[in-house]
């Protein structure tokens, strides 16, 4: 087993970051074996490789995102970025390290945001549009952001959070396409600063192994964990996913995933960029929106999560989507029924994925032409799996075991070896999910190992939404589980003690769900609760969620 290369001096002027890098024991095995991964040279800027060449190539003149009715060419994008790049660096001062908060809707101003940030050496801390500004403020003082790039429809909760945040120096708005139509009362700064600035940037020559981005992703104790990813791995699972979903030059993408969501990072901007691919960017996360631009762009490939394929079958009859030639998913367990429908209709199969925040991207998938209802896949050329019992021994086929993995990326959570290491063993990354694995090697989920509730593609901690609860008068206990859900994978629920059981109403429920709504993202918020005499627990007093599934 090789290790990732190393021993480079990094380019990072603040190192603030890496100082929290795990120890190197802690990191799981890199396997760089294969033969399309064994060329990556000691210095690479992740932004650099993603649009160099396109005059060689002759990508320059092209589409590279559709925005409504803007394009940009991969030159525009090219130029943009460059732009971008030299207000922060000439304009804020950004040294090689700096965090930079990235917060937008999925637009072509996002993905410009986003390699400039790289391009000049800083790393990039992508947050979902839904955060609140308690979430937002965790973050910003989790991993010291120093600057914010956002939409300027976004303001509100960022300049809440900035406010007890006291590393954050600066926040820069922009629009859609960095024309400077607000769409908000906020004035779009960023905009007029980088069309200001002439063209060319020269890049900072990263390492390899600096770090390129921070993802946050929900774990059991209820507060987001920090994992940083390097360049190098940013090439590297372009690298591999898409040898199973393969992204051509010429070919249009598009998906509603955000691009905060490693999911939509990595198939809506770093693998059409690394293949020249185009991409279509819906103006809304309305199904409607999406439907009509894969007719109007013709649009050849569809990623989502299963939730996004449920509702496209309720109304797919009513567009044209002749043009498609294959669909994936990713961010949650695919349905044998979602499948099933969509291969009814439309005669495609949905090439069904598994990843994780800690591994980058997809590491298991079925392709978009060998796939079958209920099967997760094989692992993408590059990783190697096993499955594994409590006392981490492999289990026999057809045998249920939790899902370990390594090969070219792996978990690097900042500043928390108890979380590193139970993640890491033995140089294998070790999942919280059960799967059985056929004598051919094709992979099947179960179910998760933890509580984790991943609920359309969203990973949610039953402990946050609980902590929430209880700050309610009326709350006495209560135990937040996943309940199976045909549109969702899992729906949140919430069995609820109230101090006064008479008040067991429906219009308790609704006061309920809205107290959650308004203080952290929407989306976790429990859409159904049960009212009961009393929770579940052992003879030592220890919650029974079991039991309440």
């Amino acid at each position: 087993m090789r290790r990732a290369p190393g021993g480079v001096p990094s380019s990072h002027r603040d190192g603030y970051a890496r100082a929290m890098l795990p120890a190197a024991q802690e990191l799981p095995d890199f396997d760089f074996s294969a033969d399309n991964l064994a060329a990556y040279p000691d210095h690479l800027n992740a932004a650099v490789v993603l649009l160099e060449g396109i005059d060689a190539d002759g990508s320059a003149a092209r589409p590279a995102y559709h925005f409504g009715h803007t394009t940009w060419s991969f030159q525009q994008l090219a130029e943009r970025v460059d732009r971008i790049a030299r207000v922060l660096v000439e304009d804020f001062g950004l040294v090689p390290g700096n965090r930079v908060l990235l917060r937008s809707g999925n637009n072509p101003m996002f993905v410009a945001c986003w390699l400039a940030v790289l391009k000049a050496g800083g790393i990039c801390v992508a947050t979902m549009p839904l955060l609140t500004a308690d979430e937002l403020t965790f973050i910003c003082n989790r991993v010291a952001v120093r600057f914010a790039l956002a939409g300027a429809e976004l303001a509100e909760n960022l300049e809440a959070a900035k406010d007890r945040a006291p590393s954050l120096e600066r926040i820069a708005y922009f629009t859609p396409c960095g024309d400077g139509q607000a769409l908000a009362s906020i004035v779009p700064d960023l905009d007029r600063l980088s069309a200001a600035k002439a063209g060319g940037f020269a890049a900072v020559a990263t390492a390899a192994d600096d770090i390129a981005l921070i993802a946050f992703t929900s774990g059991t104790t209820g507060r987001p964990k920090a994992v940083a990813h390097y360049h190098r791995d940013l090439l590297a699972i372009a690298d591999c996913y898409p040898r199973v979903v393969p992204v051509r030059q010429g070919d249009v993408v598009s998906g509603m995933s955000s691009m905060a969501f490693l999911f939509g990072l990595a198939v809506l901007l770093i693998y059409p960029l690394r293949f020249r691919a185009s991409v279509v960017l819906p103006a809304r996360t309305d199904p409607d929106f999406l439907l009509d631009a894969i007719t109007r762009r013709r649009v050849t490939s569809l990623y989502g999560v299963p939730t996004v394929y449920h509702h496209l079958l309720d109304r797919i009859d009513r567009y044209d989507l002749g043009s498609l030639r294959q669909c994936a998913s990713s961010g949650e367990h695919l349905p044998a029924s979602i499948w099933e429908h969509w291969h009814e209709r439309t005669g495609l199969h949905i090439a069904n994925g598994y990843g994780a925040t800690e591994i980058l991207s997809t590491f298991v998938s079925t392709s978009p032409n060998n796939g079958q209802p209920g099967v997760t896949g094989l692992p993408v050329p590059g990783y190697t799996v096993r499955l594994i019992d409590e006392d981490g021994v492999p289990v026999a086929a057809d045998t249920p075991g939790r899902l370990a993995v390594r090969g070219p990326t792996g978990c690097r959570y900042l500043d928390d070896s108890g979380q590193q290491r139970k993640y890491v063993h033995d140089g294998w990354n070790v999942t919280s999910d059960l799967f059985v694995q056929d004598g051919e090697g094709r992979l099947r989920f179960i179910d998760r190992v933890d509580d984790i509730i991943v609920s359309s593609g969203y990973k949610i901690s039953p402990q946050e939404v609980e902590q929430v609860l209880l700050e309610h008068a009326k709350v006495r206990e209560c135990a937040v589980i996943g309940v199976d859900d045909a549109t969702r994978g899992k729906r949140v629920c919430a069995c609820v003690v109230l101090h006064d059981a008479a008040i067991a109403t429906a219009a308790t429920a609704r006061e309920l769900q809205d107290f959650v709504k308004l203080r952290i993202t929407p989306y976790k918020y429990p859409r159904e609760i049960r009212f009961l005499e009393v929770l579940p627990r052992t003879a030592t007093g220890k919650l029974q969620r079991a039991r309440l599934r």
